[in-house]
This record gives structure tokens, sequence and C-alpha cells, in this order.
């Protein structure tokens, strides 16, 4: 009977130190959680402490070391901000990644300086070219005014036939369309030129060495390529 009593004891005593160890982990894996709120009182608790909700709480280990911080739960207006923040460091990111992009786009595109001339010439040509068109078509209109004038001397100090206006205000308008188109041609050389001298002062630090995207940004020559095309026009 005391055998059996004994072994019985020791049973229990086994099961309760394997329930005991089993335990143990869990219990030792919960944090402690602690915080000083706005009336200067330093609080503990074992889960995430309300009171401090907007403020930063501190998870500790059983031991008392630092496991993590916890950060303050944001109210809606302090989320939209952050969320807008992040959007214009995103959106500031996107920039650069783009300014760097186009920087070496840009070498790739100019390894030297006669490259870059070339392109020049190439977008300057297309103005000129327009500006000889123009200038022909000055040239016919002038022919064609000529006869008209001829014909108006009959009519001095008369009404000219309807035909006849029609024809000198058809011819003086298509004159100072070719006066403007001149203008603008002359303007737009100018502006090529500006681009270009832009350019090549970014492609020479490039060139020399700086980092792309560390630089302004500078118009690039595809912008100067449309510009010209529509001139042509």
């Amino acid at each position: 009977m005391g055998g059996r009593l004994l072994l019985l004891l020791a049973t229990l005593g086994a099961a309760g130190l394997a329930s005991a160890q089993g335990a143990g982990p869990a219990a030792s894996a919960a944090g402690i959680y602690t915080c000083t709120d706005d009336n200067g009182r330093r609080l503990t608790s074992d889960r995430p402490i309300p009171a401090c909700v907007g403020k930063e709480q501190r998870e500790l280990n059983r031991d008392g070391s630092l496991r993590r911080i916890v950060p303050p739960t944001l109210s809606a207006e302090e989320r939209a901000e952050r969320e807008a923040t992040e959007r214009r460091m995103a959106l500031v990111r996107a920039a650069q990644a783009d300014a760097v992009r186009r920087d070496r786009n840009l070498v790739a595109r100019f390894p030297d300086e006669a490259a870059h001339r070339k392109a020049r010439e190439a977008a300057l040509d297309t103005v000129r070219v327009a500006m000889k068109t123009t200038e022909q078509r000055k040239l016919e209109l002038a022919a064609e005014r000529k006869p008209l004038n001829e014909e108006a001397e009959f009519y001095k100090g008369k009404n000219l036939p309807a035909k006849l206006r029609q024809q000198i205000d058809a011819n003086d308008a298509a004159v100072d369309a070719q006066r403007d188109a001149v203008s603008n041609q002359e303007a737009e050389l100018v502006r090529i030129n500006k681009l270009y001298d832009e350019e090549l002062a970014r492609l020479r630090k490039l060139w020399g060495g700086a980092q792309p995207g560390s630089l302004p940004v500078a118009a690039p020559a595809a912008a100067v390529s449309r510009a010209a095309a529509s001139a042509a026009r």
C-alpha cells in the first residue's frame, strides 16, 4: 500500500513538472508594456496600454530588456498628413529617378560635342528650310500682286471691282501671314540655339564626371526637335 502511494505521488509530481515546463515559454513570451501618460504617471501592463494609445509605448522582455518600441496610434488627420508626406516623398524620388534617366539618355545620345553640334545643325536646318520656303512664297506673292496693282491703276478715284478688291485683299492677307511666319521662324532660331546652349553646358558637366540627376533640369533635345518641326509648318 505504501509503495503504491509513493508511486502515485511520483507520477503526479512528474506530470506537474512537465506542465510547468510546457507553460514556461508561453508565459515568458508575453511582453511588458510601459509608458508615461499625460499626467506624468508611469504605467505598466502585460498588453498595450489604452491610456497611452496616442503615445509611444515600450514593450519589454521579462528580463527588462527592450523588445520593441510601439509607435503611437495616429489620428485621422495625422494619418492623412503622413500619407501626404509619403506621396510627396514618392514624387521627389520619382523626379530624381527621371532626372537620372534623362541624363543617362542624354549622354548616350550625345557622347561628344561633335554629335551634339550635328543635332543642333539638324534642328536649325529644319527652320532654315522653312524660312527659304517662306521667302520664296513672298516672291510669288509679289509677282502675283504686280498685275493686280497695274489693273487697279485703271480705277484710280473709282471703286474697284469686287473681284479685283477680293484678289488684292487676299494677297495682302497672304503677305501678312508670310511676314508673321518669318518673324516666328527667326525667333525659333534664337530659341533653338538657346536650348542647345543650355543642353551643351549640361553635357559638358556630365562628360566631366558630374553624376546623372545632380544638375538642374535642361530642356531635352526632343523638345527642340518638336519646336523646329512646328516652325517648319
